[in-house]
């Protein structure tokens, strides 16, 4: 008897966890994004980071910075072998969400990306806007997490 394969567990979501430490975030838009057959694949495996990505706009269209997308190598003799990719890559959006983008990136916000989507047939990105932290604003939030790690410590430990 033909004995069935185990399924290959994939993370349905790339998090940013930076982000939220670096920006205090607003407004989220699901955008789409333009990718390659070789990234889908990088992207639906798990091995994409977002960690400093970014989003800039040209010529009216959204394109996500410094993602690195770790690719497969299909050489011969070679397994597993992987090289970096980080070009920029076109987002997929409404005419109505770039132009409230821009409004937006006007007023000083940041446009940072939050999340990888990848659970249904199309990979897309969670964006949001941002305004930077100050490093007080860091260190407040450091010592915050601290004091409810150590509270909910006391409560196990009682």
């Amino acid at each position: 008897m033909a004995q069935k394969k185990k399924p290959i567990l994939t993370p349905k979501a790339v998090l940013n966890r930076r982000a939220r430490f670096d920006y205090e975030l607003g407004e989220e838009i699901i955008a789409g994004l333009a990718l390659t057959g070789p990234e889908v694949r990088a992207a639906r495996d798990g091995h994409v980071q977002l960690k400093g990505t970014f989003v800039t706009i040209r010529n009216n269209e959204l394109w996500l910075n410094n993602a690195s997308f770790s690719l497969k190598l299909n050489q011969k003799g070679i397994v597993g072998a992987r090289t970096i990719d980080t070009e920029p890559r076109k987002l997929l959006a409404s005419r109505k969400q770039i132009d409230s983008l821009v409004a937006s990136r006007k007023e000083g916000m940041s446009i940072i990306p939050t999340k990888l989507l990848t659970a249904g047939r199309f990979i897309k990105v969670v964006i949001a806007l941002g305004k930077g932290k100050k490093n007080y604003d860091k260190r407040e939030t450091l010592k915050r997490r601290d004091q409810e790690r150590d509270a909910h410590r006391a409560i196990m430990n009682a």
